[in-house]
């Protein structure tokens, strides 16, 4: 790889043991990975916050470079950690596991990092502008970034997005790339694809049928960012997908030829095949929402599915989203609807990287392919994927 002057004096150590170290995983990608040089960064998203995903060594390995001086150099926002950091006693947590995941906390508070805990950064003040370079980790956050914000990125690890943003900038290869991002295959969407749940099911019945590449999307109408962030979840959790274009919607996707690409067609009898693949049965004791985490709109959905109705004793809704969005649907009165039913909202964290066999319930409902997909393995808990309402109702009284 070239390198150019600072980031030589970076890799000789003269920024520090903490920035060599960053700059020497950030070589070693790059030259895997074919790069020729370089690119600055202008934020960067870090994965692998929680405990129960990266434990002792993953702390350790934190701490040790926090301890060594390591700052990020570019806005640098958290993946959802294990726990709520402030209800963390509701979700069922411990105190040991309480203290190690502090201790993460803090180890990324120590190098400049925004404890924000979001799978959805750009929905708590980490907003690239189309064409920026960036470091990204979480593959939903990522696959919107690409198509719908039209900024660059790679699926990052936690680590190389860790040291991009101590280096400001990561290797030049891939997404990052204008040739990289062309669609690879026609999608003809042969149903009407309305909410968010059906967005959820077409995103994870693509990423089945291809595995990898970058589609594109005919026949789509209303594709609002909400179902596109819901997608991109599900294109991700499926197959390998970082990036996909829907005409007239995404902002790349008149910018290349597609005249020569194969085209498979995803029909109703496709999307229910997916639906019954990720659903165990037409019975819950606990409806999550919030994967990604939950937008203002869509806490506001959901405080009017719930007016006048109440969680069933014995059942549970459990709610997700950033801090940043949950203090302003407090504000709008959002919130209090969803805990006067018997909900509960919660912040920093999510259904797929908390443990939630902790939390008592044996079967989750969700309008998430993606937390579907997830948490029967992550958990043990038994998983089906509704429509929002329907899926809502499972758990609450006089259904």
């Amino acid at each position: 790889m070239e390198l150019d002057r600072e980031e030589e004096r970076m890799l000789k150590g003269e920024e520090g043991p903490a920035v060599r170290k960053a700059m020497e995983l950030l070589v070693a990608v790059g030259e895997v990975m074919g790069a020729g040089r370089m690119v600055k960064i202008k934020s960067a998203q870090v994965s692998g916050v929680s405990y129960g995903n990266i434990g002792e060594a993953g702390l350790e390995f934190l701490e040790d470079w926090a301890e060594n001086g390591a700052k990020v150099k570019v806005l640098t926002t958290l993946n959802p950690c294990g726990m709520d950091l402030e209800r963390w006693v509701e979700m069922g947590i411990d105190e040991r596991y309480r203290s190690k995941q502090m201790s993460i906390i803090e180890a990324f508070r120590k190098m400049g990092a925004e404890t924000t805990c979001t799978c959805t950064p750009y929905l708590a003040g980490n907003l690239p502008k189309r064409g920026d370079h960036i470091a990204w980790s979480e593959s939903s956050a990522v696959c919107y970034a690409n198509s719908v914000i039209g900024a660059r990125t790679n699926r990052e690890g936690g680590p190389s997005a860790l040291a991009a943003a101590i280096a400001g900038r990561t290797p030049f290869y891939g997404l990052h790339l204008e040739e990289n991002r062309a669609p690879t295959v026609i999608v003809e969407v042969q149903t009407y694809v309305r909410t968010s749940y059906e967005f959820s099911l077409l995103g994870y019945t693509v990423g089945k049928i291809i595995g990898a590449g970058i589609p594109f999307f005919k026949g789509l109408r209303a594709a609002e960012s909400d179902k596109l962030k819901i997608m991109s979840a599900a294109l991700a959790a499926s197959g390998g997908i970082a990036m996909f274009h829907i005409p007239g919607v995404t902002p790349e996707a008149e910018s290349y030829d597609k005249a020569c690409l194969e085209r498979i067609c995803v029909d109703l009898t496709e999307l229910e095949r997916s639906r019954d693949y990720l659903s165990y049965g037409n019975e819950a004791d606990l409806c999550c929402v919030g994967c990604p985490h939950c937008s203002l709109n869509e806490l506001e959905e959901l405080s009017i599915l719930l007016r006048g109705r109440k969680v069933s004793s014995g059942k549970g809704l459990w709610v997700w989203t950033s801090k940043v969005v949950r203090d302003e649907a407090k504000r709008r009165g959002y919130i209090k609807a969803i805990e006067d039913a018997g909900g509960k909202v919660f912040v920093d964290t999510c259904m797929v990287v908390c443990p939630l066999e902790r939390s008592g319930f044996a079967y989750m409902v969700t309008n998430s392919c993606k937390a579907a997909h997830y948490v029967p393995s992550t958990s043990g808990l038994k998983a089906s994927v509704a429509e929002l309402s329907e899926a809502v109702e499972m758990v609450l009284e006089g259904r």
